[in-house]
C-alpha cells in the first residue's frame, strides 16, 4: 500500500488534500558533482535514477488509513507472540510463577532459541533478558553455550550493569553442571566483553597455572577485547598462544588487522591483506575486509579504501556485504549522502546486495537530518520491499518523516497505536511530534504527547517544556500545566526556573494563588530560587486575598533568597496587614523584622510610614515617625511627606495643617513640602484650602509644581468654578512655562459640557489684559463650547492647539468628540487619517464613534463599529451602554 505513495509523486494534489509535492519540495539542490570523485566501482548514476524509475509513475488517490494500515502491517512483522508472551510473564511474574509458567511452554531450548528470544528485547528489558537466561540454564537437557554467554555478556555490557554481571558470574559458579574449564573460560569471556580486560587477564592467567585453557572462542574474545583497549603487548602474547595452539582462523587474522588500523599502520595493514589474497584467500572474511576499509575512510584516504574494495569484490573470494555496509556507513558519516545512496542503488541492482536493518537506519537518519525527504522515503519503501524487519530505529524515523513532511495526523495515527506493534518512542520522535503539533496550533495534542513522554521517562528540552506550558498558560489550561510539572518533578525531571516562574504568575493572575504558593513551596524544597517578580505576583495575590500574614512571610522569604523588595511591595503588604484582625500586632512584628534585618535607616521607617498612610492610619504612621526619633534616626524630608500624606489621605486636614505649621516653625519649607500639601489638599476634595495655599506659596518666591496647577484646576473645574480654574491658567503663563496637555484636555473636555467655561474666560479677558497665548485658549474655549463649528480645516484646529498645549491621544479623542457632535462622517474619515498617522485607538476613541452613530440613530454603523472594539478587546462606557 505504501508502494502507492511513490506512484502519486506527480500529481499536484493527493493525500489528505495536500499538493503531495510537499512531501518531496525540500528545496535542496541537486548534490555537486564533484563533491566526491567518481569512485571506479561506482555504477551510471543515470543508470539507478529515481526520476528514471519513477517516468512511468500513474497518478493514484491515497488515504491516510490506507497509509497506517500498510505501515502497521510492516511494523507488526517484527512481533513474535510467543516472545511477547515470555517477557510479559519475566516482567509481571515472581520467580516461582514465572518458572510454572515458562514450563507450560515446552520450548524444545536450543542455542538458535536462547540467542533469538536474548535478542528480542536486548535493548529494551535487560533484566528479563538475564531472568530468561537464568531459566534457560537451569532447565534439564539445555546447557549454555559460548554463543549465549556472550550475548547474556554483551546486552549487560551495553547497559552498564557491570555490578549485575559480577554478581551473575559469581552465582553460575556455584552451579552444578559447571566444570573448572567451562567456568574459566565463561569468565574470561563475561570480563573481556565488560571491558574489562586486565580482569580477563588474570583469569586466564590463573588458569594456566591450576594447567586449564580457554578454547577458541574465548581466546579470539580475549584477544579481542585487548585490541579494543589499547593492550598491544599483551595481545601479542596471547596471538602467539592462538596461533600455537592452531587457533588461528579468519577471526584471527580479521582482529590482528583490527590491531594494526588502531595503531594505524594502515600501510602494513593493507600489505598484509593483499598477502592473504595473493595466498588464494586463506583466512580472508569479509569483516577483515572491513575493518580496513573502515580505517582508511577515518583517515580522510577514500580514494585508497575505494580501491581496496574494488579489488577484493573482482577477486571473488570475499564476501563483500559488511565491505559495503561500512563504506556505506563511511561515506554518509563524511556528508556525502548521495555517494552512500547512489553506492548502495548501484549494489543493490547488480550485486543483489541488501543491508541490514542498522546501515539502512544509519543512512536513513542521517538523509532525514539533512532534509532529504525523498531519499528517505525511497529508502523506507525499500526496507519494506526486502521484507527487512524493522526495528524501534526504523519505526521512529518513519514517525519523524510523516512530521517532517506535514502529516502529522499519520504519525500521531501511528504513534497511537504504539503499544500494538512495542515501539519504544525515542527522543527524537517525542521532540518532532511535539513540535510539529505546536506548529499546527495543537497545544492539546502536543501537552498529551509530553505528558506521555514524560511518563515513559523521557523529558524534553526544557525549551520544549516551556513553550508547551506558556501555551497552555496562555489558554487558562493552568491545570495541564501542573499536571505536567507534577508529573516531571514525580521523575526527577527538572522544568526550567522560567517555566515554574511563568506557571506560579499565571496561577496568580488567575486567582488561583494558593496553588501558585504550592509549586513554588516543590521550588524552594528543590533548592531552587523564585524570580523576583514572581514573588511580585505572589505576596500581590495573598494581598487581594486579604491573607496578608502570608503576603509578610513572602517578602520577608524573597529578602533572605536576596531579592529587594520596593516601597510599592512593602505598601501593598502593610496595607493588607492594617485590615487584619490585630493590625497593629501584626504591623509591628514585620517592622520588627526589617529592622532587625537591615541597618537602621529612614529608609525602612519611610517603607512602613508610607504603608500605614495608605492604609488610612495616620495614627499608627505617625508612631512610626517618633519611633525613628526616639531610635536616634533623624527624619529626613521624605519622612516629613510621608506624614503629611497620610494625614491628608485619612481626611484629618487639620491635622495636617497643624503638622504643616509645626514644620514651617521649625524651619524654612520647601518647594516639594509645599507642593505636597497643595496636590494632598486637591485629592482630598478641598478646594478652598488648596487655593489659599497655592496663593500663599505664590507668595514666597517659590513656584508650585506643573502638578499643583493640574490638580487644581481638575478639582475647580471640577466644581465648576472655571473663573478661578482660568486664573491658574493666566498665572501659569504669566510665569512663562506653558499649559501641559492635561490642563488643555480638562478646559476643552469642560468646554465641550458648558459654556460657563468660555463665560469664564470672557469674564477674564475683561477684568485683565490678554496676551496672545490666552487670546488663542480663548477661540479653542470658543470652538469647543459650540462658539463655532469645526467647518474649516481640522489641521487649522490642530495647529491651534499645538500653540497652547502640545497634543495627545486625549486631545484627539477630543476633537472626534467635538466632530461627532454634528459630523458624524468627517469624523470617521478624521479617524482614518490618525490611524494613517500611526495614532493607536483606545477605548475611548472606538466609544466615542459609537456613541456619536447610536446618538443620531445610525445603527448599523454603530453595530460595525462596536465589532471592531470589541475585535480589539475593548468595551463600550456606561454611558453609550445606555443608547444600545
Amino acid at each position: 500500500m505504501l508502494l502507492t505513495i511513490r506512484q502519486a509523486r506527480q500529481k499536484t494534489r493527493a493525500l489528505f488534500n495536500h499538493p503531495l509535492y510537499v512531501l518531496y519540495s525540500t528545496n535542496i539542490p541537486p548534490p555537486a558533482a564533484n563533491s566526491i570523485p567518481a569512485y571506479p566501482f561506482l555504477p551510471s548514476p543515470v543508470s539507478v535514477s529515481s526520476s528514471n524509475v519513477l517516468s512511468t509513475s500513474r497518478t493514484i488517490e491515497l488515504h491516510p488509513k490506507d497509509v497506517v494500515l500498510s505501515l502497521k502491517e510492516w511494523f507488526m512483522s517484527r512481533k513474535n507472540p510467543v516472545f511477547d508472551r515470555i517477557f510479559e510473564i519475566l516482567k509481571t511474574q515472581d520467580d516461582i510463577t514465572a518458572d510454572i509458567s515458562l514450563s507450560r511452554f515446552n520450548l524444545r531450548l536450543s542455542e538458535a532459541l536462547v540467542l533469538d528470544v536474548l535478542n528480542y528485547e536486548k535493548n529494551k528489558d535487560v533484566l528479563s533478558c538475564l531472568k530468561f537466561f537464568d531459566w534457560a540454564g537451569r532447565q534439564l537437557g539445555f546447557h549454555h553455550t559460548r554463543a549465549t554467554f556472550n550475548a547474556i555478556f554483551k546486552i549487560l555490557s551495553k547497559a552498564k550493569l557491570m555490578s549485575l554481571m559480577v554478581e551473575f558470574l559469581d552465582k553460575y559458579m556455584k552451579q552444578r553442571y559447571f566444570h573448572k574449564a567451562r567456568f574459566y573460560n565463561t569468565l574470561v569471556i563475561g570480563y573481556a566483553v565488560a571491558g574489562k580486560p586486565e580482569l580477563a587477564l588474570q583469569l586466564f592467567g590463573r588458569m594456566r597455572f591450576q594447567g586449564v585453557d580457554l578454547d577458541a572462542f574465548a581466546y579470539h574474545v580475549l584477544l579481542n577485547a585487548l585490541v579494543e583497549d589499547g593492550f598491544y603487548d599483551a595481545f601479542e602474547m596471547v596471538l602467539k598462544q592462538i596461533k600455537f595452539r592452531g587457533f588461528e582462523d579468519s577471526i584471527t587474522h580479521a582482529i590482528f588487522v583490527k590491531s594494526l588500523c588502531q595503531q594505524t599502520e594502515l600501510d602494513r595493514a593493507e600489505e598484509y591483506l593483499r598477502g592473504l589474497l595473493r595466498n588464494g584467500g586463506v583466512g580472508l572474511s569479509g569483516i577483515v575486509v572491513a575493518n580496513l576499509v573502515d580505517a582508511l575512510c577515518k583517515s580522510k584516504q577514500f580514494m585508497r579504501a575505494a580501491s581496496l574494495v574494488r579489488d577484493f569484490r573482482e577477486s571473488g573470494l570475499v564476501p563483500m556485504e559488511q565491505a559495503y555496509s561500512v563504506w556505506i556507513k563511511d561515506l554518509a558519516q563524511a556528508g556525502e549522502l548521495s555517494e552512500a545512496v547512489e553506492f548502495l542503488k548501484g549494489k543493490k541492482l547488480f550485486d543483489g546486495y541488501v543491508p541490514d536493518v542498522f546501515r539502512y537506519n544509519s543512512l536513513v537518519c542521517r538523509l532525514l537530518r539533512e532534509n532529504r525527504l525523498e531519499q528517505v522515503y525511497d529508502l523506507l519503501m525499500d526496507m519494506k520491499d526486502q521484507d527487512i524487519v524493522p526495528d524501534d530505529v526504523t519505526m521512529n524515523v518513519t514517525l519523524c518523516f510523516f512530521c517532517k513532511v506535514g502529516m502529522a495526523d499519520i504519525a500521531l495515527e501511528l504513534y497511537d497505536s504504539r503499544a500494538e506493534f512495542g515501539l519504544s518512542v525515542s527522543s527524537m520522535t517525542y521532540n518532532y511530534l511535539i513540535n510539529t503539533l505546536l506548529g499546527d496550533a495543537s497545544v492539546d495534542g502536543a501537552y498529551f504527547v509530553l505528558k506521555n513522554a514524560i511518563e515513559q521517562g523521557y523529558f524534553p528540552g526544557r525549551r520544549t517544556f516551556s513553550i508547551i506550558a506558556d501555551a497552555l498558560c496562555r489558554e487558562g489550561k493552568l491545570d495541564r500545566v501542573k499536571e505536567l510539572v507534577l508529573a516531571a518533578l514525580d521523575r526527577n525531571c527538572m522544568p526550567s526556573d522560567s517555566t515554574y516562574n511563568k506557571f506560579i504568575s499565571a496561577l496568580c493572575r488567575a486567582s488561583r494563588v494558593e496553588d501558585g504558593y504550592l509549586v513554588h513551596g516543590e521550588l524552594s524544597r528543590l533548592d531552587r530560587v523564585t524570580n523576583r517578580n514572581t514573588y511580585f505576583h505572589l505576596i500581590s495575590g495573598f494581598n487581594k486575598s486579604s491573607r496578608g500574614d502570608i503576603a509578610a512571610r513572602l517578602l520577608i522569604e524573597m529578602q533572605e533568597k536576596g531579592h529587594s523588595p520596593d516601597r510599592r511591595l512593602y505598601r501593598a503588604v502593610i496595607c493588607c496587614l492594617c485590615q487584619m484582625e490585630d493590625p497593629e500586632k501584626l504591623f509591628y512584628s514585620l517592622l520588627e523584622v526589617q529592622l532587625s534585618r537591615h541597618e537602621p535607616s529612614c529608609l525602612i521607617y519611610n517603607y512602613f510610614i508610607d504603608g500605614a498612610g495608605h492604609a488610612g492610619k495616620a495614627e499608627l504612621a505617625r508612631d512610626v515617625y517618633e519611633m525613628m526619633k526616639r531610635n536616634g534616626i533623624t527624619p529626613n524630608l521624605q519622612s516629613d511627606i510621608l506624614i503629611l500624606q497620610s494625614y491628608l489621605k485619612a481626611g484629618k486636614i487639620a491635622d495636617a495643617l497643624n503638622y504643616f505649621r509645626d514644620l514651617s516653625n521649625r524651619s524654612s519649607l520647601g518647594r516639594k513640602l509645599w507642593n505636597t500639601m497643595i496636590v494632598g489638599l486637591c485629592k482630598a476634595n478641598k478646594p478652598e484650602n488648596a487655593w489659599n495655599m497655592f496663593w500663599e506659596m505664590r507668595s514666597t518666591v517659590l513656584r508650585p509644581s506643573m502638578e499643583c496647577y493640574e490638580e487644581l484646576v481638575k478639582l475647580l473645574c471640577s466644581q465648576r468654578d472655571y473663573y478661578k480654574a482660568i486664573l491658574l491658567v493666566e498665572d501659569l503663563m504669566q510665569v512663562g512655562r506653558q499649559m501641559s496637555s492635561f490642563i488643555g484636555n480638562v478646559l476643552l473636555l469642560h468646554s465641550l459640557q458648558t459654556p460657563r467655561v468660555f463665560s469664564a474666560w470672557m469674564h477674564s479677558r475683561d477684568l485683565r489684559n490678554m496676551k496672545d497665548h490666552s487670546l488663542a485658549l480663548g477661540e479653542l474655549i470658543k470652538t469647543f463650547s459650540g462658539g463655532s463649528n469645526l467647518d474649516g480645516d481640522i489641521l487649522e484646529m490642530e495647529e491651534l492647539i499645538r500653540q497652547c498645549f502640545p497634543l495627545d491621544v486625549y486631545t484627539y479623542n477630543l476633537l472626534l468628540r467635538k466632530l461627532t457632535i454634528s459630523e458624524m462622517d468627517l469624523a470617521c474619515k478624521y479617524f482614518d487619517r490618525l490611524c494613517k498617522k500611526g495614532y493607536e485607538p483606545n477605548r475611548w476613541t472606538y466609544d466615542t464613534l459609537v456613541h456619536g452613530f447610536l446618538k443620531v440613530g445610525r445603527s448599523s454603523e454603530a453595530r460595525k463599529w462596536m465589532e471592531e472594539m470589541f475585535s480589539k478587546g475593548f468595551d463600550l462606557t456606561e454611558a453609550t451602554k445606555t443608547f444600545v
